[in-house]
């Protein structure tokens, strides 16, 4: 799931080597955060949220079968 997020994310901003994507577990989640460049965060979170509501269903439909929930935190 961590790639698909980075795969996103480079995908839409203009420096991807500054995208870094993090992966942590809890007690009943994956918690995937997305870190980027300051002048790329409003390419990644979109107007009023709709990429990053997007990049939240594609990883919630991708990981539907998995016994933990997904979520994805844009930092």
């Amino acid at each position: 799931m961590r790639e698909l997020v980075e795969y996103i994310a480079k995908s839409l901003v203009d420096t991807p080597d500054g995208v870094k994507v993090n992966e942590r577990e809890e007690e009943r989640a994956f918690i995937i955060e997305v870190s980027v460049a300051p002048d790329d965060m409003g390419k990644v979170i979109g107007k009023q949220g709709r990429i990053a509501k997007a990049i939240r269903t594609v990883v919630k439909a991708a990981s539907a079968k998995s016994p933990k929930k997904y979520i994805v935190e844009i930092v």
